[in-house]
């Protein structure tokens, strides 16, 4: 068993991952802002209070426990961040990148994983799933903050010949009952109304919070070489579909009216145009993408773990 860091560690994905790794028998230190009550007073548990900016604090945690593996997830949307990114945030996830990942090698952490996202790929141009080598051209705010991230890990961690290396490039996630993403995805961004287009068999490539764990986990117990080292898409095995989503919402919690579409012709001029809040907003649904299906190749991923969790089985 290990001694594990994990930043953002008691944000949603946070209280997730923690819970997972300490019931494999870790020993884990959650680092964050503020503390929550889901994994308090569990066996080998420690919170320390840090913000991603707090390098001295930071310093101490690592003078305090012998570090061997670091997840970080802070300065993650649905984690610690919300949805809208603006230079705030991207200033905060910059100071963390000047410290935290010298600081990990200068204390000979082993392994070392970094959750980015999908939004740091260049929007496909067909419908093959887009794997990890694909070109890397956010247009996002938050997929240029992510790649920045990305930018800054590599460059230090060419500095160790030893750390295994893992950047965990994940889309929008998902729960029982977090369901924030999903109903972006059937959400009118102009009057906030609910619709699906036509039938809704059209999907969005998603991750179930429990798909990142099970990663995370897997990761951390089968990589025990440089090899491992490199880029990872994690998520779910197929499409979450728009009428899975609002069948899925009806069934589990409130849903109002669903307008069914036929037309999506105000999307041309969003095309052309684009629109501010989109550069801004993590959630803002492109209505010229609705019908592509984009996915994320997994198959390198999935050697590390079968990705079980999907919005029929979530819990």
């Amino acid at each position: 068993m290990a001694t594990i860091l994990v930043t953002g560690g008691c944000g949603l994905i946070g209280d997730h991952v923690c819970s997972g790794l300490l019931k494999k028998g870790n020993t884990v230190i959650a680092a964050d802002k503020n503390e929550s009550d889901y994994n308090a007073g569990k066996e080998n548990y420690f919170f320390r209070e840090a913000a991603p900016q707090d390098q001295n604090k930071y310093g101490e945690i690592f003078d305090e426990f012998e570090i061997e593996y670091v997840v970080h997830l802070a300065c993650t949307v649905d984690n610690d961040l919300g949805p809208i990114i603006e230079k705030a945030q991207i200033d905060e996830c910059a100071a963390c990148d000047k410290f935290l990942y010298k600081l990990a090698i200068s204390k000979n952490v082993q392994k070392f994983i970094l959750l980015s996202s999908t939004q740091v790929y260049k929007q496909p141009d067909s419908r093959e799933p887009v794997r990890e080598d694909e070109a890397v051209k956010p247009v996002t705010n938050y997929g240029k903050m992510k790649a920045n991230e990305e930018t800054a890990f590599a460059n230090d961690v060419r500095k160790s010949k030893t750390m295994i290396c893992c950047v965990a490039r994940v889309p929008m996630v998902y729960s029982l009952n977090y369901t924030e993403n999903l109903m972006s995805r059937i959400r009118d961004p102009k009057d906030k109304s609910i619709f699906v287009f036509r039938t809704g068999e059209y999907g969005y490539h998603m991750c179930c919070i429990h798909n990142i764990s099970d990663f995370i986990i897997g990761f951390l117990r089968q990589a025990d070489s440089t090899n491992y080292t490199g880029v990872y898409n994690v998520a779910d095995s197929s499409l979450v579909m728009a009428s899975e989503i609002v069948t899925f919402m009806k069934e589990n919690h409130r849903l109002g009216p669903v307008l069914q579409k036929t037309s999506l012709s105000g999307g041309l001029k969003l095309k052309i145009f684009g629109d501010p809040e989109q550069k801004t907003n993590y959630r803002w649904l492109d209505v010229t993408t609705i019908d592509k299906n984009f996915m994320f190749d997994t198959t390198k991923a999935s050697r590390i773990c079968p990705f079980r969790w999907n919005i029929k089985n979530t819990k």
